[in-house]
């Protein structure tokens, strides 16, 4: 109800799967009459950005050459919340193929301010759990598109290590760099649905099998927490809020130990994902459909997919050479921390640490002065989303920002 009553007003649902929960929620009323219990997301209602297949609805990417595109497959992470007793009842917004809050029906807007555009390009994702229109949402982030939403929206999001969530029946936008996690309010919750849509599905084989033993209880004392020094000492928009968050952890406990990222040139490796991306969406360039894409601005992806073909095979295999080094300093940077703080938007750690395909926990810190969410961002050890999230939920307890609502949607 609350979907259709508000998308009106966030534009975040591109389609409606109502056939298809009415069915799954019969199917788990009779299971719950009869005795048989799934676990905690038994009846538990959700959204994916529509760049996961649905079987029977149409699959959009949110861009407009593909808006009646069908594919005949459920993604393998549909398959394992409905497993586990989840309800698919929307396939929600994105940026047109995973980039911005613009799709081939307008733009998704905030719920803290629904002049101004959610962000993306998980937008749908973001925009309708922060509105209370669903409990979960999926999304997925090649570079910001789980952390950019969920800091707009003032969610609570997960981006996994490269490889623990299967992509099979998502679309591809880098192939190396692509990741799919969970959208919620609290990163109590980030652990409940990542429990599900983590591991193996016999199909995809860039995963890798890792247990997920998660255990809420964590102590600070006991955890050697980084944090980017030099970031948060320079001028940013949401430094104050930062630097707050900082405060707060030292008075629960937390000795924070100043680190750097490696001092490689991050930004010089960007056009990694330029190159994937243009050569997932080679046909569209060719076939000129690309001229339905809205954004036709000057650094869209049509220009994007197109310049991207003069980029010379040597300069990729280079560029990934020295994110290969990257990822090795990574890991020396990770035998110091168990985890490190950084500020969402400022500096290097955002691109380098979607290069280098470490976990991170997305969280709302605090509101600007016109009302509207900040958020921190805590990275993790490859495949340790436990102690990461744990410590997510420990510094929730201990505060407020999660539990806020924007005041239109109460």
């Amino acid at each position: 109800g609350r979907l259709k009553t508000y998308n009106p007003v966030l534009h975040c649902v591109i389609t409606l799967t109502e056939e298809r929960a009415l069915k799954q929620a019969k199917l788990m009323d009779e299971e719950l009459a009869a005795g048989k219990y799934r676990g905690l997301l038994h009846g538990i209602p959700f959204g994916v950005k529509d760049l996961l297949a649905a079987k029977g609805y149409k699959t959009t990417w949110g861009a407009a050459p593909f808006k009646d595109q069908f594919i005949d497959e459920d993604a393998a992470v549909i398959t394992k919340l409905e497993e586990a007793g989840a309800v698919l009842c929307a396939k929600l917004t994105m940026g047109a193929l995973a980039w911005g809050d613009v799709w081939f029906g307008g733009m998704t807007r905030s719920p803290w301010d629904t002049t101004k555009g959610s962000s993306g390009s998980s937008a749908g994702s973001a925009s309708s759990i922060a509105a209370g229109l669903l409990p979960f949402a999926i999304g997925t982030e090649t570079w910001g598109s789980i952390i950019s939403p969920s800091t707009v929206c003032g969610t609570t999001g997960l981006r996994p290590t490269y490889g623990r969530v299967s992509r099979t029946g998502a679309m591809a936008l880098s192939w190396s760099m692509d990741k799919i996690g969970p959208i919620c309010r609290t990163a109590e919750d980030l652990a409940i649905v990542f429990n599900a849509i983590q591991g193996q599905d016999g199909a995809d084989q860039t995963l890798y099998d890792f247990p997920f033993n998660y255990n809420h209880n964590i102590n600070f004392t006991n955890l050697k927490v980084g944090y980017l020094k030099n970031d948060f000492d320079s001028t940013y928009d949401f430094q104050l809020n930062d630097s707050l968050t900082l405060a707060k952890l030292k008075e629960l406990g937390v000795d924070l130990i100043p680190v750097e990222l490696p001092d490689l040139p991050v930004n010089e490796l960007s056009f990694i994902l330029s190159a994937e991306a243009s050569a997932a969406f080679d046909e569209l360039t060719r076939s000129n459909r690309d001229d339905l894409l809205v954004r036709q601005i000057k650094n869209a992806w049509p220009n994007d997919f197109r310049s991207s073909r003069f980029i010379p095979a040597v300069e990729y295999i280079n560029a990934n050479r020295l994110r290969f080094l990257l990822i090795q300093e990574m890991e020396k940077l990770m035998n110091k921390v168990d985890l490190y703080i950084a500020p969402s938007w400022e500096g290097d750690n955002l691109l380098l640490t979607n290069l280098t395909g470490h976990p991170a926990v997305v969280l709302p810190n605090g509101f600007t002065d016109d009302g509207t969410p900040t958020s921190i961002t805590f990275t993790g050890k490859l495949f340790d989303e436990e102690t990461l999230i744990a410590f997510a939920k420990a510094f929730q307890d201990a505060t407020e920002f999660h539990k806020k609502h924007p005041s239109l949607f109460e």
